[in-house]
């Protein structure tokens, strides 16, 4: 057996790609591996995986890194899962076999449902119970379609043959041969099926979407013991020790392990999340309450906003309008103007995420006179991830969330220099930008580490984070001040209600 210095493989199933990544015990990226996952979209606002490509990919680029550490001399510690959120399958107990493929987190197909709940007054429970909106953004009524529209498939679940799970319960079965059926409280936390205070399956809502409990995954702590890989697979088994939803895996991987600590992942959207510890703090300005992670049999909170649109709004300056080649010229294109010359973009392409939650809202540029330019319109994109993430710092402050010391970031948006120095200015907080970009991986290697016992405790994997560069900001609180009065303004124009 080899007995090198341990590495943990963090596998990190995406909406667009299955990737691997081993770490040495310090953080630091080793390998990786990446297969690219299509989607379908079969109608008008449905999305959807091949959950047996997701599976084959998994494994594929898993035994590429295990065997890349293994070349090296290091040995495979233990393996931790990410995942896309909320995204359902469905699959035979038997056989494995999924009966329907995978239901993306972007589907829409059960929006009239959960239209029809809410009218019907239900939306006060589900969010009771589980800190979310009644939206087919979560896994209830996905499941609920699955079970209602695929033959046969509601007679097999009453009969305990078929078993559900998001993507990260789905692999945990794939990786053990079909031994462990389980899920972590994350994860289990989007279903909008799980009663986030008690910590456990709520009765009420399984009634309520008519869901067999003989469905359902064990719910296990996020650095808990997920079996073993099957021995044909990786040539000897890895423990599965750490699982965790992706927002939760890249806030772990930030080592916002305290209360008030917040870190805010830039993509094509954003999720900020906000560490609120023990606490569960109830939100009434539409953000959703979240299980960060269970430790020990501990559950930490969250409280979550997302950004529909962040870094797709500079895409759409490149493919949709033609004013830029390349990303990167945005961040020399802000710096060329004095300011945006009171341009603002409220970009609500697919509607407004957090805390407006209008998905009839539409995008809108104001404010422009002759003399704008492309440096205005670049700036204007540019502040509007920064006034949308102040958007989200308000109303956690308004639910009585403590104002963060600091905002962590991560994600390809911020390799832009100038958006993290207006975002410190917009907000009047220190921005920190990791060394490790890698945080949702890291996040679970570190939980997987977590889980076979290579670091002690939170404070020994808090070590492999340390920052890359911090931005100070320098705005005054009056210029801060007025420029998000007339982002505000802005926003009014477009919002629906």
């Amino acid at each position: 057996m080899n007995t090198g210095p341990e590495t943990l493989i963090a596998l990190d199933q995406g909406t667009t790609s299955t990737r691997a990544v081993a770490f040495d015990l310090r953080g630091r990226a080793l390998h990786a591996a990446q297969r690219e996952l299509p989607q379908s979209y079969p109608r008008p606002g449905w999305v959807e995986h091949d959950a047996e490509r997701i599976r084959d990919d998994a494994i594929a680029v898993t035994a590429e890194v295990a065997a890349a550490v293994e070349a090296d001399g290091h040995r495979v510690a233990a393996i931790g899962i990410t995942n896309q959120r909320e995204t359902t399958v469905v699959w035979e107990r038997k056989n494995g076999r999924p009966i329907h493929p995978a239901i993306v987190w972007q589907d829409r197909r059960t929006a009239k449902a959960c239209r029809a709940l809410a009218a019907a007054g239900h939306e006060s429970l589900v969010t009771s119970r589980t800190g979310l909106l009644l939206d087919p953004y979560f896994s209830a009524t996905k499941l609920a379609w699955i079970l209602e529209h695929v033959d046969g498939a509601r007679t097999a679940a009453e009969a305990g043959e078929l078993a559900f799970g998001t993507v990260d319960a789905w692999l945990c079965w794939v990786l053990t041969g079909g031994r462990v059926h389980a899920t972590d409280a994350s994860n289990a936390s989007r279903t909008m099926l799980y009663d986030i205070g008690s910590g456990a399956w709520s009765d009420e809502l399984l009634e309520l979407f008519d869901i067999p409990e003989a469905l359902l995954p064990e719910v296990r702590d996020s650095a808990g013991d997920f079996g073993e890989t099957d021995p044909d697979l990786f040539g000897s088994p890895i423990p599965l020790r750490g699982v965790a939803g992706d927002q939760q895996a890249a806030m772990f991987g930030q080592s916002a392990f305290g209360p008030g600590e917040m870190k805010c992942t830039y993509g094509t959207g954003a999720f900020a999340l906000l560490n609120s510890g023990p606490e569960r703090l109830a939100s009434s300005n539409r953000l959703l309450t979240t299980v960060a992670w269970q430790l020990d049999g501990e559950l930490t909170y969250a409280l979550e906003g997302s950004i529909f649109v962040a870094g797709a709004a500079v895409q759409w300056l490149r493919d949709g309008l033609g004013l830029i080649e390349d990303a990167a010229e945005t961040e020399t294109l802000a710096a060329e103007v004095d300011g945006a010359d009171g341009v603002y973009l409220v970009p609500a392409f697919v509607g407004l995420g957090a805390p407006y939650w209008d998905a009839d809202a539409r995008g809108a540029l104001v404010g422009m006179t002759r003399d704008t330019g492309r440096g205005h319109i670049a700036r204007a994109t540019l502040e509007a991830v920064a006034y949308q993430t102040r958007d989200l710092l308000e109303a956690m402050a308004a639910d009585g969330a403590p104002r963060p010391d600091v905002l962590r970031v991560d994600g390809g948006f911020t390799r832009n220099g100038w958006a993290m120095q207006f975002l410190a200015d917009a907000l009047g907080v220190p921005i920190q930008r990791p060394a490790v970009t890698e945080t949702t991986a890291l996040g679970a290697a570190l939980l997987a580490g977590l889980g076979v016992g290579v670091f002690s405790d939170l404070a020994t994997a808090a070590r492999a984070w340390r920052p890359d560069r911090i931005w100070e900001p320098e705005m005054t609180a009056d210029l801060r001040d007025a420029l998000y009065e007339g982002w505000k303004a802005a926003v009014a124009r477009v919002v629906s209600r």
